[in-house]
């Protein structure tokens, strides 16, 4: 491997190079500690041989050690200031390929169809950015895509949503999406001081493994039907799952089937129950307006 780009040092030489500068907008903070960066890296492959998808590479400290256990890495990056950057500072990492496109705007599916084989599974690795890291998980979730595992760094007071338990303050509509569709686990916590420039609060690396515990038509839907029934947090279920349904009379005969309490709220619901309710309505949706 060429000199790590992971340290104090090899970041502000690539820095100064080109003038670059950490964007506030993009929540750009670059990692500056080679071993941790590393063990991210190794963590992130599955068992099979694999092609990493990489988000926001960066500078590319994360794609360095992606390339050295990944068979390929393909890394999408939004900003046009760090294409130049990428040829250069991964020019001697051949099986790199640098897209440089906004994630949220691809067709998933169709990437991961392009790269995954009977020999190689597709995972996807990133340091998430605290105001982009919703809407990339729930893009990645409700794409469809063959993914094995995403192992991904961002704010620690966001992974902890991910397993958090019902009426706890961090339970949402995401924490309900994540639980039904992955095994969610703490890879390991980051201090913000091995940041350069250094965010204001630590982070943690979560990896979720993709599993079938449950089988449910239209899945798409069900994620909606979640994100209906959290989308006022101080409102009951009625009112919440009636929006939803677009009749509260409708909504109250369904909760009475799945056995939900009119006046509960979401985030006291274990994600059974949103299962079971999510195959009541499922059932009868017909009667529910459009």
């Amino acid at each position: 491997m060429s000199q790590v780009i992971a340290t104090p040092s090899k970041t502000k030489e690539i820095l100064e190079k080109y003038g670059l500068y950490a964007k506030k907008n993009y929540g750009q903070n670059f990692l500056v500690e080679s071993q941790i960066v590393e063990k991210i890296a190794m963590n992130a492959m599955s068992d099979k041989p694999c092609v990493a998808f990489e988000i926001g590479p960066g500078i590319g400290a994360l794609t360095q050690f992606l390339s050295k256990y990944a068979t390929k890495v393909v890394a999408f990056e939004i900003d046009d200031r760090l294409i130049p950057v990428l040829a250069d500072t991964l020019s001697e990492n051949e099986n790199v390929e640098i897209v440089q496109t906004d994630f949220l705007e691809i067709n998933l599916k169709e990437w991961v169809d392009k790269y995954k084989t009977p020999d190689n599974e597709v995972v996807i690795a990133a340091n998430l950015p605290y105001y982009i890291t919703t809407p990339i998980l729930f893009k990645i979730f409700e794409s469809g895509a063959a993914i094995q595992q995403i192992t991904v760094m961002m704010q620690k007071e966001v992974a902890d949503r991910f397993s958090a338990v019902p009426n706890t303050k961090d339970y949402n509509a995401l924490s309900v999406i994540t639980q039904f569709r992955c095994d969610v686990k703490t890879v390991m916590k980051i201090s913000k001081h091995v940041f350069n420039p250094k965010p204001n609060v630590d982070s943690a690396v979560v990896q979720f493994k993709f599993n079938k515990k449950y089988e449910l038509k239209e899945e798409a839907l069900f994620y909606e039907m979640v994100k209906g029934c959290f989308k006022q947090r101080r409102k009951t279920m009625l009112n919440n799952f009636g929006e939803f349904c677009g009749s509260k009379q409708i909504a109250k005969e369904l909760l009475a089937k799945a056995d939900v309490a009119e006046n509960a709220r979401a985030e006291s619901l274990a994600l059974d129950v949103f299962v079971a309710l999510y195959e009541v309505y499922y059932e009868n949706r017909s009667e529910c307006q459009d």
